[in-house]
């Protein structure tokens, strides 16, 4: 690798053209693996049945939880090493590839074990029923089984990222969402393995593609690469990988706890027909979503480099570019979901009766999405500068501080609509709280640029 154009530029290029030389490739990451989990519930909706979606929809808390320790890990991880680029301390760097790969394989190992152990009360927790337990847990057993695989498949791709190597992140997102969508229409249909298809797809692909990663990490051309010395587990990485992780962590573990209580009200108001519904919207929502993630992926190194460089300037302006594509597709989000919700819930099933229930409780979710662009890329911008407490703050208002407590109170009084409704107004609520935060920091930002040009003149 060389050191002087890999991550020089970061300080130097041109920041508009270097957001999309960043961001591009994780973007299309990111929509082909949201296409994907898309494709796969049309193939559960339309293949196993409406039932199966909800059971599906039922695993998002595991998910969640599981997804919550490995980004704790990853993207902590991985914007240290952002950081470290940035300060040339490329000793630490080489550490954190090491790191990584223990912490992973610890974790990743240790909760998958867990869980399969107690994988039926968990799903009857999070709100299965009768109906829907037999497809959520043999959908969870082999995903649980492979759960080592997904977190260094994960925690490998956001060290490419910030390691300089987008495109190779991006490819590793693509094939595995090429091989999966090759498999999983095979098991589930040729095959007949139904929802047990569908998830061995997922982790046979995520296998393949993690074998492709240790490759790439071991090009001894490269900074970073598989090599002695590094694999002993370092306290003050750890810890502040840990740090910075907290909150996608705290993120994913408040996602789970809403989506609990979500389903909970949803069993209790409307039934499995309604989680159905959930579980479409869901996932049309997380292709967007994913989307802006992708854009907050293309930003991180860039926003790391130039925080640690102390570059105030080029980090705001990135910061400012980003929220404005991340606006924009979110305007998208809002179209689709607002004005042609019927169609779509028509692409997951032939049920009338979830067609119906989809269509009227979709404009809920989207109704605000225009405004949330800002607030994800906002919260993703205070994690990428190691401003944690600021990025956990705005990640947990959202989940416990507004949207929890409008959940529980807002059935009380118009019945399932309320539990849609509380989407859009804690999104209302906690944009407004990112405004002012992100004034006050900007403002904290100006002036230490000017003592800091004061210093040195």
């Amino acid at each position: 690798m060389s050191l002087n154009t890999s991550f020089t530029e970061l300080g130097t290029k041109p920041v508009g053209s270097l957001l999309l030389q960043y961001a591009t490739p994780a973007v299309i990451a990111m929509t082909a693996s949201s296409l994907y989990n898309i494709i796969d519930a049309v193939f559960i909706g339309q293949g196993v049945g409406p039932l199966a979606i909800a059971g599906i929809s039922l695993t998002f808390p595991v998910m969640q939880l599981t997804a919550a320790f490995g980004a704790m890990v990853g993207v902590g991880a991985s914007t240290l090493l952002s950081v470290k680029l940035g300060e040339r301390d490329y000793g630490s760097a080489k550490l954190i590839l090491g790191n990584v790969l223990l912490m992973n394989i610890i974790m990743g190992l240790a909760i998958g074990f867990l869980m399969q152990l107690f994988i039926n009360p968990i799903l009857y927790f999070f709100g299965a029923s009768e109906d829907t337990i037999s497809y959520a847990r043999d959908f969870m057993r082999i995903i649980l089984a492979g759960n080592v695989i997904t977190h260094l498949y994960m925690g490998l791709n956001a060290l490419l990222r910030s390691s300089s190597h987008p495109r190779e992140a991006m490819m590793a997102t693509i094939y595995t969402v090429l091989i999966n969508l090759a498999l999983a229409p095979l098991f589930i249909y040729g095959f007949g393995w139904g929802i047990r298809g569908a998830a061995l797809a997922t982790v046979l692909s995520q296998t393949v593609v993690l074998f492709w990663q240790f490759k790439l990490f071991s090009n001894r051309n490269e900074l970073l690469h598989f090599e002695r010395g590094i694999y002993r587990l370092d306290r003050r990485i750890v810890s502040q990988s840990v740090a910075i992780g907290m909150s996608p962590f705290l993120t994913n573990l408040c996602g789970c706890l809403i989506t609990i209580v979500f389903t909970w009200s949803l069993t209790r108001y409307g039934g499995d027909m309604e989680i159905a519904s959930y579980g479409i919207i869901n996932r049309l929502g997380f292709l967007f979503f994913m989307v802006v993630i992708g854009l907050n992926q293309g930003m991180q190194p860039i926003a790391g480099f130039n925080y640690g460089a102390r570059n105030v300037g080029r980090m705001q302006q990135v910061l400012r570019i980003t929220c404005i594509y991340a606006t924009l597709v979110c305007l998208v989000a809002f179209v689709v979901g607002c004005f042609f919700p019927a169609i779509t819930a028509r692409a997951f099933t032939a049920d009338e009766e979830l067609i119906r229930r989809t269509a009227h409780n979709m404009p809920y979710y989207f109704v605000t999405y225009p405004i949330i662009g800002f607030q994800i890329v906002t919260a993703g911008f205070f994690q990428s500068v190691g401003i944690v407490k600021k990025a956990i703050f705005l990640s947990l208002s959202r989940q416990l501080v507004f949207l929890l407590p409008l959940i529980l109170w807002l059935p009380h009084v118009l019945g399932c609509d309320g539990i849609w409704l509380s989407i859009p107004l804690s999104d209302l609520l906690v944009t407004v709280v990112t405004a002012v935060m992100l004034y006050l920091q900007i403002k904290k930002f100006k002036l230490q640029d000017k003592i800091q040009v004061y210093g040195e003149s």
